[in-house]
């Protein structure tokens, strides 16, 4: 896989900020690059990766496995992660959980025909006193999140992507 020029450039700046030697320290920001640009993570473009940064394939492979804040695979065009932690959970986020999926027509981990909504359980958000909470497309925090919140927060989003 070749990575675009601007990915390239992207990639650099990132680089930059760390010693000469130490450029691996940018994995992080380089896959978050990667996942901004593809959507995902795949296989390949943790071994470019690695080349770009002189580090092991297995070692980008291991940063990107062990965050979940990295699709491995191809996700909807909204991720939607429910805490389902301890605090979410005995204040609904079990139920949060239950509700998206059978509003989606998914299981957990799913993704919608559509292909609109990924739905995944995730840890903690660190929001425990907005239990339970959600993270959309790792970027968007929302909480309180009752079964007609969550019914308008699939409007909104749906209404988006149209």
């Amino acid at each position: 896989m070749k990575f675009s020029d601007e990915t390239l450039a992207r990639f650099a700046r990132e680089v930059a900020k760390y010693p000469a030697d130490q450029k691996q320290s940018a994995v992080m920001a380089c896959l978050a690059i990667v996942q901004q640009e593809q959507g995902w993570v795949s296989q390949d473009a943790e071994v470019a990766l690695a080349e770009y940064l002189g580090m092991a394939p297995i070692a980008v492979h291991e940063v990107t496995t062990f965050y979940n804040m990295y699709n491995q695979q191809p996700v909807g065009r909204f991720k939607l992660n429910v805490c389902t932690n301890l605090p979410c959970a005995l204040r609904g986020g079990d139920q949060a959980l239950a509700h998206l999926c059978e509003r989606l027509g998914v299981e957990e981990g799913g993704t919608t025909a559509d292909g609109r909504f990924t739905v995944q359980q995730c840890e903690c958000l660190g929001a425990c006193a907005d239990a339970p909470v959600m993270l959309v497309n790792d970027r968007q925090m929302v909480s309180f999140m009752t079964n007609e919140r969550l019914d308008e927060l699939v409007e909104v989003l749906k209404a988006q992507a149209q």
